[in-house]
């Protein structure tokens, strides 16, 4: 468990990293927050996606 843990936190920081090249580092919290809560609520609407797809 913990090295799954550890190699997904290894690729969230190289991920980080890569964006850390194209973004200012005052703007790096204005681009990662809004990507973050967006794949929050995919995982938390998951459930109803096809549901939505229908209507």
């Amino acid at each position: 468990m913990k090295t799954n843990i550890a190699s997904l936190a290894s690729l969230i920081w190289s991920v980080a990293d890569l964006l850390r090249g194209d973004f200012k580092q005052s703007q790096y919290g204005r681009i990662i927050l809004p990507f973050t809560v967006l794949r929050r609520l995919e995982c938390v609407l998951e459930a109803n996606k096809q549901k939505v797809l229908v209507a």
